[in-house]
């Protein structure tokens, strides 16, 4: 039987004022799993004056009650990752291993973010005034929203939740409409957990309720993940209510790699940069940037390894690579790969969508490799967003850093070489907010991650994580005792 999901309001599950639903579409077998109920402008509303309701108690609770609640929630997460993980491989395709990783994650960053609770300290500063003290305090915003996006639904949203409700925030969260299932998901574990009425909610549907929260005056703040269009578009709505916004968006990562690097480990970088998550993730490391004495045998083997790729069921725990995770995005990366080839790329493997036994209903695009491109063709300027890569020559480090910050996007980017001082230089020098050397697609809560020019601006994880969810107030003290005149005072 089909499961009708229902919106998470002021800590309680009802039906959108419209009654209206929209369906939860396996990507492997083309199958309903669930419906999902569609938030009105009326119930975005009401989970707002709800938020605001309990925002003043919940920002004044003591930190060490929060931090119990997030870590009973990080256990409740643990302990139900399992199903969680199958729960969105159904929802999206992405292979089990994969989300399997990413429940475990998400349940660190809540037992990460649950210590620094108590560890928001402020300052007091000394001041060029005898008598007086200056007080720096940090607070919470208040009520902020969070949309997530498609591709790994729980793990975005515990790039933001955690740290958000750590600082005394109230969070409203809007996942993507072609994958919500987690998110509400979540919901359950939280009010399982016990988290007070109108401390974390979820309003489903797609722009209209997205659009409905982000213009609301009573939000706060914004954080976003997904596309630089979208995220244009949320940064305006912010803008129009002064409001601020924290934007996690594309990427068109170089992937570089030099003569001199460890062959065979930087060929297993290339394709886990590429081909993990189906390409679906903004860190893909979708332009290879390859020095030319190792050009051509990198070209070879990674056209050998690509082919060797397994595909199938997602939800089979020897299924290499899954399926795009929704109609429109499929249809996307087969058009990427048409303009690759018109634009004269040399096509080296895939190029079409996988056929084969186990695969006939499912969006599955074969690994595709373009060797030989320009860094001026659309497949290397524009994020694809699926399993493509672009591989460009290169001759010496200047042309590689030339051709690596030729693009509007600077989220990621990798370097491999056993020149540790060209590895100095090159993560210095490619303009990306996260460098990896000798690695790729690593992550740890405890390290800022977020990006630079059209990849967006704010961070996530880290200190930098929570603090991008609490705003400084300046106190003075005047302890005196004297009736100084204020106006007296010199600057």
């Amino acid at each position: 039987m089909t499961q009708t999901y229902q919106l998470f309001i002021d800590g309680k599950w009802r039906a959108g004022a419209s009654g209206e639903t929209m369906p939860a579409v396996n990507p492997y077998n083309q199958e309903v799993h669930a419906r999902i109920s569609v938030a009105a402008p009326g119930d975005v509303a009401d989970a707002v004056e709800a938020a605001r309701r309990a925002a003043p108690a919940w920002g004044r609770s003591l930190p060490g009650a929060r931090a119990k609640l997030l870590n009973r929630l990080a256990d409740l997460i643990e302990g139900d990752a399992e199903r969680l993980a199958l729960l969105e491989t159904t929802d999206n395709g992405k292979v089990i291993r994969e989300t399997s990783n990413q429940m475990g994650y998400a349940a660190r960053l809540f037992r990460y973010y649950a210590s620094w609770a108590d560890k928001v300290t402020g300052d007091v500063v000394p001041l060029d005034v005898a008598d007086t003290a200056g007080l720096v305090l940090h607070e919470p915003f208040g009520v902020v929203a969070c949309i997530t996006a498609w591709n790994s639904p729980v793990a975005i949203l515990c790039n933001t939740m955690p740290a958000a409700l750590a600082a005394g925030n109230c969070v409203i969260a809007k996942p993507s409409e072609h994958a919500s299932v987690t998110t509400l998901e979540i919901a359950r574990l939280a009010e399982k957990a016990g988290f007070p009425a109108g401390v974390f909610q979820v309003v489903t549907g797609a722009g209209d309720t997205g659009a409905a929260l982000t213009s609301d005056p009573r939000i706060d703040k914004i954080s976003f993940t997904g596309s630089p269009g979208i995220g244009r578009a949320i940064a305006a709505a912010g803008a129009a209510n002064l409001k601020p916004v924290c934007l996690e968006l594309g990427g068109k990562s170089p992937n570089i790699v030099f003569e001199d690097c460890d062959f065979d480990r930087a060929l297993i970088g290339a394709l886990a940069g590429i081909f993990g998550a189906t390409g679906q993730t903004c860190i893909a490391g979708s332009r290879l940037l390859v020095q030319r004495g190792i050009y051509d045998r990198m070209v070879e083997g990674l056209a050998t390894r690509a082919a060797q790729i397994v595909m199938g069921d997602p939800r089979l725990a020897a299924t290499e690579m899954g399926t795009a995770a929704n109609e429109p995005q499929f249809n996307k990366i087969l058009s990427f790969i048409d303009a690759a080839r018109s634009d004269g790329a040399r096509l080296v493997a895939g190029g079409a969508r996988a056929d084969g036994p186990g695969l006939e209903k499912g969006f599955f695009v074969q690994p595709t490799i373009f060797a030989d491109v320009r860094n001026d063709m659309m497949v290397a300027r524009e994020e694809v967003f699926g399993p493509v890569l672009s591989i460009i020559p290169f001759d010496d480090e200047d042309e590689a850093v030339s051709i690596a910050n030729d693009t509007a996007y600077g989220l990621a980017s990798g370097v491999w070489s056993q020149n540790i001082d060209r590895c100095m230089r090159l993560m210095r020098a490619v303009k990306s907010g996260v460098v990896w050397v000798n690695t790729y697609r690593q992550a740890a809560p405890q390290v800022p991650f977020g990006g630079m020019k059209d990849s967006g601006y704010g961070r996530v994880r880290g200190a930098a994580g929570i603090m991008e969810w609490l705003q400084t107030k300046t106190v003075f003290i005047d302890y005196s005792g004297d009736r100084r005149d204020p106006f007296s005072m010199k600057f």
